[in-house]
């Protein structure tokens, strides 16, 4: 099935993995581990692979492509090594942490005051006297020179640290000012303030020397202020995977070339790219392959230089679908060669096996939704290998208008979710949108989700919880 959708169409070639395989006898080289000038690469596999794969013509449930791909990715996962990058702390975000973050000095590194105030005992204060104000302490000041004696009180801001003396911090809005001293207000049973009050001891976040943040971390808002929190201008993360993309088809042309009105746009390229950037990989966009098997093999062959192969369209049975016999005549074995799901019946997953370097690779459909589909369902899950996460994710909503479709697929509509809690209080509705099949990239980018109706539903009643994959 070819591309049917509506920049910068700049082809990379593919340098090497960022992930490369150690065979047995490098195992006895450790000094291997300690580099990657001679392999290219940034993970070795410490062992060949066992996994077993089926013959070609294989179509399966989506629940066993599913575990099939979950299977590689827990394989890999088991017997991968990484090397490292470091980067300024800024391009760590999305990345993941090679090394663990420790803290420099306790957190925080004194007594901290969480608000504007008074700092002063609490026996004083609840005794009810009036507290004499000798002086004030903003945040970011040095510390007070002299501590609090009994019966008095320093004025003190957010994030200041609380002076040596004084065991509380009384809000300034429970307190009245007399003429240079501090009295507690009288709010009944809630008047009294206890030791410890408004104060977060030093320390009390987190130890000096203790990991803040563990190796395997993936970074984001949080983690990259934890990082800086701890002096840390730079980190040491996972190198990103090489993702090889190349659509397939006579009739795409580039993005920024003028179509003829037999012609497409390559858009599948953008989107896979797209969708390898927010998994936090590198997408290597390969030329366009041409329908003839020897200019196809050519960019197979570069497109293995890289750590997954994604080709797209191709895979379906036309006459010039010519992806999986060219994979197969160059050796390639498939765990599948179907799954039963809508849109991307036709998907691939296989690999080469026969070095030292297992290399992966999906046959994606060539209709643009069907594409992006199969990536999140099942390319996604196998990077899970090398230190990734999904960027999709399945949540749960109520459904808003009755659906009847035919059983024996598991399907992924486009549909949109409105998660308003003044219009839907009790949970998120999804409505399913009006789409053209597999190829409306236009409905597709009105959608926000993608309704999951599992084979054996015939009908889905309105009101009903049903998944959505995000």
């Amino acid at each position: 099935m070819r591309q049917s959708s509506c920049g910068d169409s700049r082809q990379h070639s593919v340098s090497g993995p960022a992930f490369g395989f150690l065979s047995s006898a490098a195992l006895k080289q450790p000094n291997l581990l300690t580099g990657t000038a001679s392999l290219c690469s940034s993970f070795f596999y410490a062992m060949n692979p066992t996994l077993k794969s089926s013959a070609p013509s294989r179509v399966v449930s989506f629940a066993e492509a599913n575990r099939i791909v979950r299977e590689h990715a827990e394989f890999l996962g088991r017997h991968v090594i990484a090397s490292e990058q470091t980067v300024p702390l800024l391009q760590s975000l999305g990345r993941v942490l090679a090394e663990p973050i420790r803290a420099d000095r306790d957190q925080p590194p004194f007594p901290r005051s969480t608000r504007d105030g008074f700092a002063c005992r609490a026996a004083d204060l609840n005794a009810g006297g009036r507290l004499k104000i000798i002086g004030q302490i903003p945040a970011g000041a040095a510390p007070f020179p002299f501590g609090v004696a009994e019966g008095e009180a320093i004025e003190i801001m957010t994030g200041a640290p609380v002076p040596s003396g004084a065991d509380c911090v009384v809000m300034i809005e429970h307190v009245e000012l007399d003429n240079g001293a501090v009295r507690l207000l009288d709010r009944g049973q809630d008047t009294a303030v206890a030791p410890g009050a408004n104060i977060v001891p030093a320390g009390a976040e987190v130890g000096s020397g203790e990991v803040i943040l563990p190796a395997g971390t993936r970074m984001a808002a949080a983690q990259i202020a934890a990082a800086a929190a701890c002096g840390f201008a730079k980190v040491s993360v996972l190198a990103r995977p090489r993702i090889a993309i190349v659509a397939t088809g006579d009739e795409l042309v580039e993005v920024g070339q003028m179509a003829l009105p037999h012609q497409i746009r390559n858009s599948n390229s953008y989107s896979l790219a797209a969708q390898i950037l927010t998994v936090g990989a590198e997408p290597v966009r390969l030329a366009i392959a041409r329908d003839d098997a020897a200019h196809l093999k050519g960019l197979i062959h570069t497109a293995l230089e890289a750590d997954l192969m994604l080709l797209s369209g191709g895979v379906s049975m036309g006459k010039y679908d010519l992806v999986e016999q060219v994979l197969l005549s160059m050796g390639a074995e498939f765990f599948f060669t179907g799954a039963l799901i809508q849109p991307g019946k036709p998907v691939v997953f296989g690999r080469f096996a026969e070095s030292d370097r297992p290399r992966y690779f999906f046959g994606l459909p060539g209709n643009p939704v069907s594409t992006m589909v199969t990536f999140s369902l099942f390319v996604e899950p196998l990077l899970c290998a090398f230190g990734l996460r999904p960027a999709s994710r399945l949540a749960q909503a109520r459904l808003k208008e009755d659906f009847r479709t035919k059983t024996g697929l598991t399907r992924f509509l486009p549909a949109i979710l409105d998660a308003d809690p003044e219009q839907y209080p009790l949970a998120p509705v999804v409505e399913r949108i009006a789409w053209q099949g597999s190829g409306d990239v236009a409905a597709t980018s009105r959608a926000n989700c993608f309704l999951v109706v599992p084979a054996d539903r015939e009908l889905l009643r309105a009101g009903e919880t049903v998944t959505v994959l995000l």
